[in-house]
C-alpha cells in the first residue's frame, strides 16, 4: 500500500470532474458527429495524462508503483476495446444518430465511474477482511477468460433482451428519438425516448464488465489508490476511443482471444500467490505481448470476408423507426 492521505483522493476526484466539465461545457457545448482526427487527439489526450499520472507516481514513490499502475491501466484500457464491440452493437441495432452518441456515452460514463467507484470501495473493504475473496475473484477471472474465448459476440438481439424488456415495461416509451433528449412529451404524456434506453443499456454493459475488469485489477494490486486511478483513467478515454475505433473494431477479431489469456493469466495468478509469484514487469511484459500477438495476428490474416462487419437483427432495427 502507497501512503497517500484523503488530499490525494480529493485532487484526483477534482481533477476529473474538471476534465468532464471542460470536455461537455467547452468542447462538446453544442452536439457534433465526433470524426476521427478529433477523437485521435482526444485519445492522445487522456493516454499522455495517464502517462504523466505514472510519471508523477514514479518521481513521488518510485518505479514499482508507477509499472503496477501502468500494468492495472493497460489492462482496464484492453478490456475496453471488447465493451467498444458491444457498444457498437447496441447502437448499429437501435440506430442511435451519430450526433447523439457522445451524449449517450458522456453520462454512461458518469453512471460508470460512480459504480466503478463503488465496486471499487467495496472491494477493497472485502479483501481488507477476508483475503480468502481473493480466490473466488481469481477463479471467477479464469472463467470469464474461458467463456470469452468460446462465446460469439457478433450479434445483438434487443427484442430478447432482459433489460430491454423491463425498461419498455417500466417506462412509457416513444418510438423515435427527440434529438439529444432522453425524455419527450406526446399529447400530454411524458415519455422516454430510446435514446435513453440505449443509456440505460450502456450503463448495463459496464456494470458487466466492471464484475470482470476490477477483479483483475486487484490480481495486479491491492492499493486503492492505484486500482481507482488505473480504472478511471481507463474509463475516462473509453468515449474518444469508442469514436476512434468504433468503424475497425470488428477487424481486430483475434483480440478477443487475446483478452482471454489475460484475464486467464491474471485469475491464475492470483489463485497461485502462495505457491509462485509473478512480478510486476513480467506481468506488464506478459499483457502487452499477448496484446501485440493479437492486433498483429488480426492484421497480418484478416478476418474472412463472409464474417467482418457487425450482424445487426433486421427485426430489431426496423422496430426502432415504428
Amino acid at each position: 500500500m502507497i501512503d497517500t492521505n484523503i488530499w490525494f483522493w480529493v485532487g484526483f476526484v477534482g481533477f476529473v470532474l474538471a476534465m468532464l466539465s471542460l470536455d461537455l461545457g467547452v468542447f462538446h457545448r453544442t452536439p457534433h458527429v465526433v470524426k476521427p482526427k478529433e477523437a485521435a487527439i482526444w485519445t492522445t489526450v487522456w493516454v499522455v495524462l495517464a502517462m504523466l499520472f505514472a510519471g508523477g507516481l514514479f518521481l513521488v514513490y518510485g518505479h514499482e508503483v508507477s509499472l503496477t499502475f501502468l500494468t492495472g491501466y493497460v489492462i482496464e484500457e484492453s478490456l475496453s476495446v471488447d465493451n467498444i464491440f458491444v457498444i457498437v452493437l447496441i447502437f448499429e441495432y437501435f440506430r442511435v444518430p451519430r450526433i447523439c452518441q457522445h451524449r449517450v456515452l458522456f453520462y454512461g460514463i458518469l453512471g460508470a465511474l460512480v459504480m466503478r467507484g463503488v465496486f471499487i470501495g467495496l472491494g477493497a473493504v472485502l479483501i481488507a477482511k477476508f483475503h480468502w475473496i481473493l480466490y473466488i475473484f481469481g477463479a471467477m477471472l479464469v472463467i470469464t477468460g474461458v467463456r470469452m474465448a468460446f462465446r460469439n459476440d457478433d450479434e445483438f438481439d434487443g427484442e430478447q433482451n432482459p433489460i430491454v424488456k423491463f425498461v419498455r415495461r417500466l417506462l412509457p416509451m416513444s418510438h423515435e428519438f427527440k434529438g439529444k433528449h432522453f425524455f419527450t412529451v406526446e399529447n400530454g404524456k411524458r415519455l422516454a425516448t430510446p435514446l435513453l434506453l440505449v443509456l440505460v443499456l450502456v450503463e448495463v454493459t459496464d456494470l458487466i464488465f466492471a464484475v470482470d475488469s476490477i477483479p483483475a485489477i486487484f490480481g495486479v494490486t491491492r492499493d486503492p489508490f492505484l486500482v481507482f486511478t488505473s480504472n478511471i483513467f481507463a474509463v475516462l478515454g473509453l468515449r474518444s476511443l469508442y469514436f476512434l475505433l468504433a468503424a475497425v473494431v470488428d477487424k481486430f477479431y483475434l483480440l478477443k482471444y487475446g483478452l482471454a489469456v489475460i484475464l486467464t493469466f491474471v485469475g491464475t495468478k492470483m489463485l497461485g500467490e502462495h505457491w509462485f509469484e509473478v512480478g510486476v514487469l513480467p506481468s506488464l511484459g506478459i499483457i502487452l505481448g499477448v496484446l501485440a500477438i493479437a492486433i498483429i495476428g488480426s492484421l497480418i490474416r484478416p478476418r474472412p470476408a463472409a464474417d467482418q462487419g457487425t450482424t445487426v437483427s433486421a427485426r430489431g432495427a426496423e422496430h426502432s423507426h415504428q
